[in-house]
């Protein structure tokens, strides 16, 4: 009789135990759901036709990965270099502009990836925008396109890098920017783009199965003390 308070609590704990691992597998095939979802509307939405960024409207969050097209001037007074991006291996900066369209709207346009000078202290050869008006064409970005830390390397703070931006230059513009893909001037088009971020579905469906077996372990473990005892 003196056993039988420790089978109880052992069983307890078996159970909270499987209780954790089947909330982790659901967790996970969650996060499986939801990064599918996102990477389909992503597909979806960089296949279609450019539209004219005057169509958003007050929406932008529906044509979030679109390609826009839009007229205006871009501010080469108001140019901010992104630390920290590589392409292909290679260290350099992501250039973005300050744009203001012929609608007198403002925004950060991502002009691709320049790269690093020889040493720190050389800047990067960076080209200026054709001046005067141009056109241009670009795919719609949210502050919630990635996810934090992880493409732009954003703090966890909760400010997104049209919020960082604006702080940094001290500026009022759209809650939105532009991946700049192509323009009225050939000089337009990025030599190196704004990279698409990887549409895999990850390992969460993986994950998921993999806590359900855990739950599995923890019940065979559970039967199996019981039959030896």
């Amino acid at each position: 009789m003196r056993r039988e308070p420790w089978a109880i609590l052992r069983s307890i704990l078996a159970l909270a135990l499987i209780v954790l691992c089947l909330w982790a597998a659901q967790w996970q095939y969650q996060r499986g759901i939801d990064r599918h979802a996102r990477n389909a509307i992503i597909k979806n939405h960089i296949a279609l036709q450019a539209i004219a960024l005057s169509d958003i409207g007050r929406t932008p969050q529906r044509y979030e990965w679109r390609s826009v097209r839009t007229t205006g001037e871009f501010d080469i007074s108001e140019q901010i270099l992104l630390r920290n991006r590589y392409s292909e291996g290679v260290y350099g900066f992501e250039v973005l502009t300050l744009f203001i369209s012929t609608a007198g709207e403002r925004f950060w346009v991502d002009r691709g990836w320049v790269k690093a000078g020889i040493t720190a202290t050389t800047p990067p050869v960076v080209v200026n925008p054709a001046p005067g008006v141009v056109e241009i064409t670009g795919r719609l970005r949210l502050d919630s396109s990635l996810p934090r830390g992880y493409f732009f390397a954003l703090p966890a703070n909760g400010q997104g890098l049209v919020g960082e931006l604006n702080a940094q230059s001290r500026l009022d513009t759209q809650g939105f920017y532009l991946d700049l893909l192509s323009g009225s001037e050939k000089s337009l088009t990025p030599t190196v783009p704004a990279q698409l971020p990887e549409l895999s579905d990850g390992p969460h469906m993986a994950y998921a199965l993999q806590w359900i077996f855990f739950a599995g372990l923890v019940v065979y473990g559970r039967i199996l003390i019981r039959r030896t005892r």
